[in-house]
């Protein structure tokens, strides 16, 4: 997710019923969720939601306890190229899981490893990771209906995210905790370069995951505000949420729901116990 925050909705000189916004690199952090999640068992994003209605809707990033038992299915016995040669590995692996399009396009990209664990890092964290992945960004623009009072993200603009999160919906959960599982050497190897010698890559999974299931499920009548150069939330609540769980409430109701439905089904998968992960509040 480039220099302006990802999330935020940059407005034109004119303030027309309908305006059409200029483009950002598609949050991915969907697909990074779904990524995330896919490639390293849940990597292209991975990411959350929930909380009681009667307090602010604020992402907490404390680290979870340690997982009782490492997370993911049972490891692929292949022998892992070395960090940085692991692309054409990651991409044979990963088109067992899902042969979507979307994903296929991020696979023709490198450094894929190193760039999911960043995009989990930066859900975990609260941030969106839509830099790293150019790739799958939208052509359209980003539209509101109304004004003043009644200014509104404009439906349409949920429908160009409808492909990547049918992309997270078509991750086999089973696999991608085989996959997660697989490569986890080299993605742990990929964490400790970013400065975490002493932190497992899983409590970094779940974190993301967490975080992303509890974004709260909108319902479409969510209104926004000027700010700075781009838009706001009018609800507190929402405007106190995470980079990244901001960019995943402006994909929908439909999206948001397909994603968090197919995370929780990776987190299963995974090992994570159903205890440990939140439901969705909603709006």
């Amino acid at each position: 997710m480039a220099e302006l925050d990802d999330f935020d909705l940059v407005k034109t000189p004119d303030d027309p019923p309908v305006e059409r916004l200029p483009r950002h690199p598609y949050w991915l952090w969907l697909v990074v969720a779904a990524l995330v999640v896919a490639t390293v068992a849940a990597a292209y994003l991975v990411t959350i939601r929930r909380q009681r209605a009667a307090a602010p809707v604020v992402q907490q990033t404390r680290t979870p306890a340690a997982p009782a038992r490492p997370l993911g299915g049972e490891a692929v016995p292949i022998d892992l190229p070395p960090l940085d040669q692991s692309d054409s590995v990651v991409r044979e692996l990963v088109k067992q899981i899902t042969s979507h399009p979307r994903i296929a396009a991020w696979l023709a990209t490198d450094g894929l490893l190193r760039s999911v664990t960043v995009g989990i890092e930066n859900i975990a964290d609260g941030a969106t990771p839509a830099a790293r992945f150019g790739v799958l960004r939208r052509g359209s623009g980003f539209e509101t209906i109304g004004s003043g009072p009644d200014l509104r993200i404009n439906p349409r603009s949920h429908e160009r995210y409808n492909e990547l999160a049918d992309a997270m919906a078509s991750i086999d959960a089973a696999g991608a905790a085989r996959l997660y599982a697989t490569l986890k050497p080299r993605l742990e190897e990929a964490y400790r370069d970013l400065g975490h010698p002493d932190t497992s890559f899983d409590q970094a999974l779940e974190r993301a995951i967490v975080v992303l299931l509890r974004t709260p499920v909108p319902n479409g009548t969510e209104r926004l505000e000027p700010k700075g150069v781009g838009y706001g939330f009018v609800d507190p609540r929402l405007e106190g949420l995470t980079g990244a769980q901001k960019q995943l409430l402006r994909t929908g109701p439909r999206n948001v729901r397909i994603i968090q439905d197919s995370l929780r089904r990776i987190a299963l998968a995974l090992g994570i116990p159903a205890e440990r992960l939140p439901a969705a509040p909603q709006l």
